[in-house]
């Protein structure tokens, strides 16, 4: 199904938190083209990401701040009159959060119901907030796909932040009538993911430097991988239905392909897409990730009338593409 363009966005005033990461500059750029004044709370400069490599922030608002601290989320929102939050900005690395779960709780707790309380504050400025949470707050469990209905049952530090993260927009929507709606993703992947302990991208820069992919688990593992392109798309129809529907206020909502596959056959994948056979060096060393996690999308079909457009094949090769041409161009000859 191809997802249409249907809103006039061009009357709207978009706040996009973490923007320099891979889906935040993804989203901006899309939000540009729809027409959007896009203002976007950037932490740290990365010169390597794609929001500026791209030349994203030259069409944007840029507000430098930290969404541990309340006025920095207040003066994003206050001083530039945003009227659409789509809270993306967070501590995303699995590992990161096992080595320093303070801040990643910080970043991803307090960032956002300080988010949340400032837009309550200036409510009814605020007409929709969508809020990024992830398949990884559902936890483990024996059944499976995850459908919106099941409990939030985090366990590690990553997991919990997100399981918090959702329990806490869910809580505003709740308790103070707020129009915030949750999007739930499984693994995403795509061109600006700099992220190399991730799968895709790791894989990528492994196998274009003649090198072995390594992999942390068994291979096993098994996920939903979603378009970073499909995951903009969710992003901005649960925006859409946020701001014209107010019974979907508090909900949340599955956005997958709902063709899952093992990490073995995701980085074979990758090799395919770049014409070349990818032997993984296998560690098994991964300890407190969740062995199979999968998402019912049928909500999202239903009620937004969204579904993914992306093969993984498909997106596979415009992601290789994109890291060809993106990665040093000396490797990226040498070793095309």
């Amino acid at each position: 199904m191809v997802n249409i363009m249907t809103h006039d966005w061009s009357e709207h005033r978009v706040l996009v938190t973490g923007a320099t990461g891979m889906v935040g500059s993804w989203l901006c750029e899309d939000l540009l083209r729809r027409g959007a004044a896009v203002v976007a709370l950037v932490l740290d400069d990365d010169p390597h990401s794609r929001f500026y490599t791209d030349g994203i922030e030259r069409g944007c608002a840029v507000v430098r701040g930290n969404l541990t601290d309340f006025s920095h989320c207040m003066r994003a929102m206050n001083a530039h009159e945003t009227d659409v939050v789509f809270h993306l900005g967070a501590q995303t690395v699995v590992g990161a959060a096992l080595r320093d779960p303070l801040e990643t709780f910080e970043s991803n707790i307090r960032g956002t119901y300080n988010l949340l309380e400032a837009a309550r504050r200036l409510t009814p400025m605020v007409q929709a907030l969508v809020v990024a949470s992830s398949d990884k707050a559902y936890g483990d469990s024996n059944v499976l796909p995850y459908v919106e209905t099941m409990p939030l049952n985090g366990k590690h530090p990553y997991d919990v932040s997100k399981s918090c993260t959702d329990l806490i927009a869910a809580t505003y929507a709740a308790t103070y009538a707020m129009p915030v709606t949750i999007a739930r993703c499984g693994n995403i992947f795509g061109g600006g993911d700099l992220n190399w302990s991730r799968i895709v991208p790791g894989t990528i820069r492994s196998l274009l430097a003649g090198k072995s992919p390594v992999l942390r688990s068994d291979g096993g593992h098994i996920r939903d991988y979603i378009y970073v392109r499909d995951v903009v798309d969710a992003y901005v129809r649960l925006g859409e239905a946020t701001l014209g529907r107010p019974e979907l206020a508090g909900e949340a909502f599955n956005f997958s392909p709902e063709s899952e596959c093992t990490v073995l056959e995701l980085v074979a994948a990758v090799g395919a897409a770049m014409n070349l056979r990818a032997v993984p060096k296998i560690l098994n060393t991964s300890t407190m990730e969740i062995q199979t996690q999968t998402l019912d999308a049928t909500k999202a079909r239903v009620l937004l009338n969204w579904t993914a457009s992306w093969s993984l094949a498909e997106a596979l090769a415009e992601t290789v593409r994109w890291y060809r041409e993106h990665l040093p161009a000396t490797t990226a000859k040498a070793l095309a």
